[in-house]
C-alpha cells in the first residue's frame, strides 16, 4: 500500500508501507514540498503518487527507508538525470542527499 506522507508516520502507516518489500520501504521524495509517498513495488510507483498529487518531476527523488536500522538509501532509477546533473542510480549532491535524508527522518523516523 502506497502512502503519502506529509506529517510523522503512524506505525499503522509503516506497517502498511512494509507489506510490500518486507524489510524496506521504497520512496519518491518530494524535496520542495518536504513530503513523500512510500510503500511501491517500484520508486516509480511512488513518484506517479507523487506527481498526481501535484508535485513536480524536478524535486521528486527516490530513496529507500530501512526501519529496523533508521538508515537511509539513495539508490533509485528514477535518480538518473543527466539533466539534473546526477547521471548515477544513487543521488550523488551531498546537499541532495541532506535533504532526502532529513525528510525520511522526520517523516519515518520517529517511530
Amino acid at each position: 500500500m502506497i502512502h503519502i506522507i506529509r506529517e510523522s508516520a503512524t506505525s499503522e502507516q509503516i506497517e502498511e508501507m512494509l507489506e510490500t518489500l518486507g524489510s524496506y520501504i521504497k520512496l519518491a521524495v518530494d524535496i520542495e514540498q518536504g513530503s513523500l509517498a512510500g510503500g511501491g513495488e517500484l520508486h516509480a510507483d511512488c513518484e506517479v503518487v507523487l506527481l498526481k498529487d501535484g508535485s513536480r518531476q524536478a524535486d521528486v527523488w527516490g530513496a529507500d527507508w530501512f526501519p529496523f536500522t533508521k538508515e537511509v538509501g539513495f539508490e533509485s532509477l528514477i535518480n538518473i538525470r543527466p539533466s539534473q546533473n546526477n547521471r548515477s542510480m544513487e543521488i550523488q549532491d551531498p546537499a541532495l542527499r541532506e535533504r532526502v535524508s532529513r525528510i525520511v527522518q522526520n517523516l519515518l523516523g520517529r517511530i
